[in-house]
């Protein structure tokens, strides 16, 4: 009898998994159960829309979900519709893909201060993230704040610098477009507690911003090193090489009062929010790299901003009857394995580190742990799941309802824009049952 598995997440992760246990040849079905009606997670909610390069990603993970075996499930959540422990005991094996959706805050961060959001927050804002949508009203404000010196702080900064023209081909929702666009945003400080030979950007990410049409990048010469350090790897003396010539280049702007600015700020040690029920500031210290740890001097100075985003990490929305380790916002695990035929692969395995294809690794080293752990299936699976779904009345979104909810949104899109995202799960329902009411409306006549 074959195994019964189900994956909790339509991520990247959950997906390579799925794939891994049909071209491993694993006899086995795969139910993907996903909090939303849209599958592909990060790819959908955390890519930044002027970065569409996922295409060949999705193709791959359409054709898992065309396999026989395989049947997806979206608009479930588990915890709300059903619970883990129920999970499994239906299934013989159940592997956690939720990632790690959560922001990771810095202490300084006050919540009850307005104008202070994560990175998580923000770029679902701005990917039309049903949770996030409503985030805020406006931009008012001519300084913004991002905290962190990775790919998605400067994705962040890059999109706050976009022109409508240029955000108007992103499949971006609307009311984020004529936000950024309309906003009286003039500076944009990206604050790094150590040096630019320390930062986690990208060649290709950073030399994009020479090609913003009304943003300019800009870095202070004085921060740049004459020489670098002896002891790079060769890895990292090409990395610090490719980079420091890039920062360069940002080290003389044209201060054209018509374009934003994207300000890398270094050795910026963030200390403090300034201000008492909204964001007026943010209080830096000058700091140094000292054995490997950044070191206040003593030297600080104020950065006047409206909004702070805090781009430092992301951490595991904790689940019932899932132990996790609070330092690293992961799941607790031993090689992939939390409990008896529980299961945790992609971030929520090893925290949030690496690409998308990063997962691949993953999901093949867990259909091989499944392969080998579980040879026969015993639990109920599907069917059993149907029905507990059915008797709550929970309205789930399949593979099919899915294509049509895609399809109206790409019928949907502007000019020059791939799909008019929904953002909202009422919107993407509605695009699903529309057409179950058009089939139901058709076999009518027939009869």
């Amino acid at each position: 009898m074959s195994l019964s598995v189900a994956i909790i997440g339509a991520g990247a992760s959950g997906f390579y998994t799925a794939k891994a246990l049909f071209d491993q040849g694993v006899d086995c079905t795969v139910d993907m159960i996903e909090k939303f009606p849209s599958p592909y997670g990060l790819i959908r909610y955390g890519i930044a829309p002027d970065h569409p390069y996922t295409d060949g990603v999705i193709k791959s993970f359409e054709k898992v979900a065309a396999n026989e075996r395989f049947e997806f499930f979206g608009n479930v959540s588990v915890g709300r519709d059903i619970s883990l422990l129920e999970l499994r005991a239906l299934y013989d094996v159940v592997v956690l893909a939720i990632g790690a959706p959560a922001d990771s805050k810095p202490s300084l961060i006050n919540d009850r201060v307005e104008g202070i959001y994560g990175a998580a927050e923000f770029v679902g804002w701005y990917t039309g993230h049903p949770e996030f949508r409503d985030l805020f009203s406006a931009i008012g404000t001519k300084g913004v704040a991002v905290i962190g010196n990775g790919n998605v702080a400067l994705d962040i900064a890059r999109i706050l610098g976009r022109t409508r023209a240029e955000l108007s081909k992103t499949d971006m929702p609307g009311y984020a477009v004529d936000m950024i666009a309309s906003s009286r945003l003039k500076n944009i400080y990206v604050l790094g507690r150590r040096g630019p030979l320390d930062a986690k950007f990208s060649g290709p990410t950073l030399r994009e911003l020479l090609g913003l049409e009304k943003c300019e990048p800009v870095v202070d010469a004085e921060v740049l090193p004459d020489e670098l350090p002896d002891d790079l790897s060769p890895q990292a003396l090409r990395t610090a090489k490719r980079n420091l010539k890039i920062f360069s280049s940002f080290t003389d702007p044209t201060n054209d009062l018509n374009k934003r600015q994207i300000h890398f700020c270094f050795n910026a040690i963030p200390m403090e929010i300034l201000g008492k029920d909204k964001v007026e500031g943010i209080r830096i210290q000058q700091g140094v790299v000292d054995r490997g740890q950044a070191r206040g001097l003593g030297t600080y100075r104020d950065i006047r901003c409206g909004m702070v985003i805090a781009a430092v990490g992301y951490r595991v929305i904790p689940l019932e009857g899932v132990p996790i380790c609070a330092n690293r916002g992961m799941v607790l695990n031993e090689d992939g394995i939390v409990a008896d035929n529980l299961m945790v692969v992609g971030w929520a395995k090893r925290g949030p580190t690496g690409l998308i294809g990063s997962n691949r690794a993953d999901g093949e080293h867990a259909a091989r742990q499944i392969a080998k752990n579980y040879t026969s299936g015993e639990m109920p699976g599907r069917e059993r799941f149907k029905y507990h779904l059915s008797a709550r009345g929970v309205r789930w979104v399949s593979n099919e309802d899915w294509k049509t909810i895609n399809a109206a949104e790409i019928a949907g899109a502007p000019a020059d824009a791939p799909r008019r995202k929904f953002i909202s799960v009422e919107e993407m329902l509605s695009a699903a049952s529309a057409d179950r009411n058009e089939e139901a409306q058709e076999l009518e006549a027939v009869g």
